[in-house]
Formats: C-alpha cells, structure tokens, sequence
C-alpha cells in the first residue's frame, strides 16, 4: 500500500470515526440546542426592521436613509463571513462559537446604552460581524450528521434561523411598545448569556479534521472554492436575489403599515413575523427533500411561489390577509430555496464546511445589504407599487436564471 492509498484509509477511517460519533451526539437536545443559538444569534442583526422609524426620531436620521442601519449590519455580516466562518476549518469550532457569542453580549449592551449614532452604529457593526456565529453552528451541525440526516439536521438547524429571523420583528415590537427600543438589546443581551452558559455545558468537543492551512491560505482558498466548485457559484447567485427580494420586503414593510391607512403599532407589525414562520415548516422539509435529491424541482417550485408572493404583497391598501398570506409564500420559498442550496453545496469538500459556508453566505449578505438600501428609496420615491414591482422582478430574474442553469447543478449524491 503506497503512501497516498495509505492516508486515504485513514481519512476513511477518521471519517467513519466521526460519523459514529455523530449520530451519538446529534440527539434532538442538541440539535434543538443549536437550533435555538442561531435563532437567537440572527435576531439580533434584524430587530431593527420594525424599529426603523423609531430610531429615526431617535438619532434624527431621514426615512429616506434609515435603511442605512440594516446595510451596516449586513455589510458587516459579510465582512464576518469571510473573516471569521472560515475559521472553523482551523480552529476549535466549540471555543469559536462561544468566543464569538461572548464578544455579541457586549456589542448589545453597547447598542443598549448608545447615547450617540455613532455608537449606536459601531455597536450594530459588532453585532453584525459576530452574528455570522450562526453559519459555524450550521457547518459544525452539519460535521456532527450522518451523511443519510445531513439534509434534515441542516433544515432542522436552518429553522432555528428562520424563526428568529421572523420572530425578531415581533419580539422588538412588543419590546419597545412596552420599554421603549434600547430594551429590546438589552433583553437579548441577558438571553444571549443564558444561551453561551448552555453552549458551554452541552456543546460537543469534536476533534474533527482540521486544515494545516495559515489564516491567509485558508482565506485565499475561500475565493478559490468560487473558481473550483460550480455548484457554489450558481446556488450562490440564487441565493443573492432570493435574499434581495426577502429584504426588499422586510426592510421597508414597516413604513406603510405604520402609515396612513392603518397607523400600526409596533407590536402589530411585529406580529406579521408570525405569518413567515410556516418558512421554518418549509426549511426542514426542503432538507428531506434534498436528501432524496430532489432538490432542483424543490427550487423551482419555491422560486415560482416567490413571484406569486409578490402578487399578494402588492396588495397591501386593500387587504392585510392577502398582505399575510403573501408573506408566508415569500418566507416558504425563500427558506425553502436556501436549505436546498445549503444541503447541495455540503456535499462537496467534507474538509472544508465552514469555508463553503462561508463562501455561499457571502451572496446571501450582499443580497440582504442590497435589498435593505433599495427598498427603502424606491418607497420614498415610487412608494409601495414601486417595492413590489422591484420585489417581483428580483424574484422572476430568480426564477429565469434557475430555469437557465438547472441542467448544471444535477444533485449530487
């Protein structure tokens, strides 16, 4: 046996290892665990989206450019994506994820107490960096599944995400109509804690397989993994314009519902996350779906109820149940598209999860900070026919590069 058939047993070996190992540890505790940690991670960078007019009276920022909060934070995020998700391939991923969360307590309760905009905005900045946390969890949920679950514990895992996405507008609504905004980070914050006390008791000590890379190698070959690997380079474009129409539509639904006609509350458009929680349902679903490699005709399903959403959307004046229903759509399908583009592209690269992570999640970060900025001019100027209008042509672009590229990215197994 030469040397190369040599190590290939051994990683075959360390693999198997590790697979047993993980079926062992990915109990429904653990993978609720994780669940509930990038809930609570990714909240924290979309509490502002209902809070938008009252940070605008709060630091005497126009509405026209108030949006300029949600792309700091997702600019940020991506910059964190880069810097720090990659990390995971070289560096303890249970020490990460606890470091990174720690660093988070503090931004919020910096945010918490801001008496500036500047502080305010360097606090959102750290926020936005270290919320990346949830792809670490992702990509180490993923190493701790068996290859026959890997989709299922993926979309599991993912629904965290989506529920504390959606839920996040809810919790600060109800939160500021009570204690004002700046309550809202400090009750994170003290959650935040409970959550890294959890972590640090239950999550797992894998000594997974690790990369010999230096830090500038291993962030070199994330931008090669763009060059290397098709796959990431077309589910990473979908999931820029899915994440464009999603935040077109949550980063400026607040300005008409606290209008004119309906005057909301803060805690009445916080309740509309309710409606896009059936996009948790959807992510766990599309996971199995995945798994069964059927994950190209789950996208192009969900990349047609997307346009369909927006359909609905657009009827805002006439009737909040079809703004509701409109809602649920275009979370299924967003969700829906984005555990498929994530179980797919975790088959390529077992070594390198947390840069592939990393890599796709850089798309969804541009696509997020690209739908916060426009969505809110085109309200100030075209109002919420123009939002819909740009909403639905993101999504048929979606639908039209898929249908082009379809025949590419044959599901592999």
């Amino acid at each position: 046996m030469n040397v190369k058939e040599k190590t290939k047993t051994i990683d075959k070996h360390h693999d198997s290892q590790l697979q047993s190992r993980s079926s062992a540890t990915m109990s429904r505790y653990m993978a609720l665990l994780f669940a509930t940690a990038c809930g609570m991670a990714v909240a924290n960078i979309y509490f502002a989206h209902p809070l938008l007019d009252a940070l605008s009276s709060e630091f005497k920022i126009n509405h026209s450019t108030i949006g300029i909060v949600i792309t700091i934070t997702q600019v940020c995020y991506a910059l964190g994506l880069l810097l720090l998700v990659p990390l995971g391939d070289l560096l303890n991923q249970r020490r990460l994820i606890i470091g990174q969360m720690l660093i988070s307590v503090v931004a919020l309760v910096v945010i918490g107490i801001a008496p500036s905009s500047i502080i305010f905005f360097i606090g959102m900045a750290t926020v936005g960096i270290f919320a990346t946390v949830t792809q670490t969890l992702v990509a180490y949920a993923s190493t701790l599944s068996t290859p026959t679950e890997r989709g299922r514990i993926v979309g599991f895992v993912t629904s965290g995400v989506v529920i504390g996405l959606l839920l996040a507008r809810t919790f600060a609504g109800v939160l500021t109509d009570l204690g004002g905004w700046r309550s809202v980070y400090l009750t994170s914050a003290a959650l935040m804690l409970l959550i890294v006390g959890l972590l640090y008791r239950k999550l797992p000590n894998l000594d997974h397989k690790r990369t010999t890379m230096s830090y500038p190698k291993l962030l070199r070959s994330v931008f090669l993994l763009f060059v290397q690997e098709k796959i990431l380079r077309i589910r990473g474009v979908l999931a820029l314009l899915i994440f464009t129409s999603f935040s077109i539509l949550w980063t400026s639904l607040v300005l008409p519902l606290s209008d004119s006609p309906y005057y909301l509350s803060h805690t009445a458009i916080g309740a509309f996350g309710f409606a896009g929680v059936a996009g948790a349902i959807a992510a766990t679903r599309a996971g199995r779906l995945a798994d069964r490699g059927l994950g190209q005709r789950t996208t192009g399903i969900a990349l047609a109820l997307l346009l369909i959403s927006w359909s609905l959307i657009s009827l805002i004046d006439h009737s909040l149940l079809a703004l509701a229903i409109g809602i649920i759509l275009l979370d299924l399908a967003v969700q829906a598209v984005h555990v498929t583009n994530q179980s797919m592209i975790f088959t390529v690269r077992s070594e390198a999860r947390s840069r592939l992570t990393a890599a796709y999640m850089i798309f969804y970060s541009i696509g997020s900070a690209t739908g916060s900025i426009a969505s809110t001019s085109i309200y100030t100027i075209f109002g919420w026919n123009g939002v819909c209008l740009l909403g639905a042509s993101v999504s048929a672009f979606a639908f039209l590069f898929w249908a082009l590229t379809s025949r590419l990215t044959k599901q592999r197994k």
